[in-house]
């Protein structure tokens, strides 16, 4: 939802007031929108424009290499004829202007009536009309532009600072929408200042393909696809449409179109890349995040230009404006690290008696208990996280685990400390964050209190091996009992493992015990206030909520106390 704002009806004037305030060592306030200061010798003006919520689109991209003008509407209506006319009319430098923007009624009427009456006042006007959104029509002429404006604008701004004439200008424009093309899906609509409700509305769990950058929904509703589903969705969608030619080098845009994460982006253009390696298509220039949108909707859009030596080289051409800045002279003497440089090198497994690696495949069933109730409550913990904190333990936990467990499945040499130790570091290098950290550490600790060389392993091994993990973890975050960590439950479960086990007890008995002494111990934490960690400055919002680190340590040791294969002092 859009929440900041004064007047509803001010929004756009309001923020182009502000732009305005921001750039104007760059740029110019003018009636109906922005022109850039001037630079060098007279060259064709490209002017942009349409309506407001889509920025970096228009005043975003003015400045030198792009636009020379931007003209703003109110959020997704057109310019008035009298906007357009006073933007190009200040942008102009006597060398000709360019009238750019997408393919909607309203653009073409007023776009087209200010083209009149410049050219009326001796000012040779052309329009170049971007038509590149497959999903809106089958007929080429009659599709809207998204997207695909950023490309064309590009170009043609390149084109001008090159000091290219009126007809090139324009017929490099031309050139670029006719080889553009692109595809967008929609998560969730977009929300107008001062409303309550989106302009349109998803089911849930579903998406929308073929939407426009107006507030309007796709053309279908589909179910809701992985990232690398939607890269194969939007990619065969343009590909459908790609232009005649036998071009294989494309200019590439994953578009953000408001609340969809550079994150969620990256994703998609991971296996995007791929995708275009398999199609035969090298990608040119290629731009990942937010470059047109639509207020707040959530979605993105792939685009693909197909280049010649032309559109090639004024892709590429460095531009320099408040939202978008291309200098190729800042990369050109950089150096790629070689591939090998920054890997971990992995020592070979020390030595290790048979009595060692006999326990491998107890670890191995124990790290499988582990993974599987860690991705049971993944989503469990994260809530309980998220009460005070960040909302991560669960999924870092489960990174941690699937780590591990990629490290023991995976084993062919070395004993059980070993292999244990290595679990451990790949824990704290895949999870991150402090549980990853501290779980490394622990088990790291652990792991040096086992060692490879016993030609026997009995219950105080175990017991050894647990309180190291307590020492390290200690250690290394500080934590005490009545800080509201996992240390609440780690003490007690020691504590109760260590007595049972110097009584004589089994070990499946004492580990049993000390798991229950453990899950009481997290369970009484939320009535604590946190002292460590991201919860404590809202500590009085985590009082109710037990500790999420206490919390997974009891549910793992709760599921390890299980009947399993035991640990025996013959083995």
């Amino acid at each position: 939802m859009t929440v900041l704002f004064n007047d509803p009806s001010d929004f756009a004037e309001d923020a182009l007031d502000g732009f305005v305030e921001l750039y104007a060592d760059r740029l110019s306030g003018v009636p109906g929108g922005v022109v850039a200061h001037r630079r060098g010798e007279p060259k064709v003006a490209v002017v942009i424009g349409g309506g407001s919520g889509h920025y970096p689109a228009f005043a975003g991209l003015v400045g030198p290499g792009f636009a020379t003008g931007a003209v703003v509407g109110n959020i997704f209506t057109s310019p008035s004829a009298a906007q357009v006319y006073s933007v190009a009319k200040a942008a102009n430098e006597g060398s000709g202007v360019v009238l750019s923007f997408g393919n909607y009624a309203g653009d073409v009427m007023n776009f087209g009536i200010a083209a009149e009456r410049l050219r009326s006042e001796g000012i040779d006007t052309r329009i170049v009309l971007v038509t590149d959104d497959v999903g809106s029509s089958p007929e080429a002429d009659q599709r809207r532009g998204i997207a695909g404006d950023f490309t064309v604008f590009k170009v043609m701004g390149a084109a001008a600072a090159e000091g290219l004439s009126l007809d090139e200008v324009e017929r490099l424009g031309r050139a670029a929408n006719d080889s553009t093309r692109s595809l967008g899906v929609a998560f969730s609509g977009c929300t107008m200042p001062g409303s309550a409700e989106p302009l349109f509305s998803i089911p849930s769990g579903s998406m929308s393909v073929g939407l426009g950058i107006h507030g309007e929904p796709g053309v279908r509703d589909v179910p809701r696809l992985t990232a690398d589903e939607l890269a194969r969705l939007l990619l065969d969608g343009v590909l459908s449409e790609r232009p005649v030619g036998d071009s294989t080098r494309v200019a590439v845009i994953l578009n953000g179109l408001g609340t969809t994460k550079y994150e969620e982006l990256f994703v998609v253009w991971k296996a995007l890349s791929r995708l275009l390696k398999d199609a035969g298509l090298a990608a040119v220039g290629v731009e990942v995040g937010e470059l047109v949108t639509s207020l707040d909707m959530g979605g993105c859009s792939l685009t693909l230009m197909w280049l010649d030596e032309e559109l090639e080289r004024t892709w590429t051409a460095d531009a320099y404006t408040p939202a978008y800045r291309k200098i190729s002279a800042g990369l050109d003497k950089l150096t790629p690290v070689e591939p090998g440089a920054a890997s971990i090198a992995q020592a070979s497994a020390p030595e290790s008696t048979e009595a060692s690696r006999a326990l491998m495949p107890l670890l191995v069933a124990a790290v499988s208990t582990v993974r599987a109730v860690l991705h049971d409550n993944a989503i469990e913990l994260g809530d309980i996280d998220a009460v005070a904190g960040d909302g991560d333990h669960g999924r870092g936990m489960v990174k941690g685990i699937d780590a591990a467990a990629g490290i023991v499945d995976n084993a062919t040499s070395g004993g059980v400390a070993w292999n244990l130790r290595q679990a451990g570091r790949e824990w704290a290098t895949r999870a991150g964050g402090t549980s990853g950290v501290l779980w490394g550490a622990g088990l790291e600790a652990a792991a040096e209190a086992i060692r490879d060389d016993r030609l026997e392993y009995d219950a105080t091994v175990v017991t050894d091996a647990a309180e190291a993990f307590l020492e390290a973890i200690q250690q290394l975050g500080g934590a005490e009992v009545g800080d509201k960590t996992f240390v609440d439950a780690l003490v007690p479960f020691i504590h109760t493992l260590k007595r049972e086990v110097d009584r004589g007890e089994e070990l499946s008995v004492a580990w049993s015990n000390a798991a229950a002494a453990a899950a009481l111990a997290a369970a009484a934490t939320e009535s604590l206030t946190p002292k460590k960690g991201r919860a404590r400055p809202l500590a009085e919002r985590s009082i109710g909520t037990p500790d999420a680190g206490a919390t997974s340590f009891a549910l793992i040791v709760g599921a390890l106390a299980q009947p399993r294969t035991a640990w025996k002092a013959d083995s």
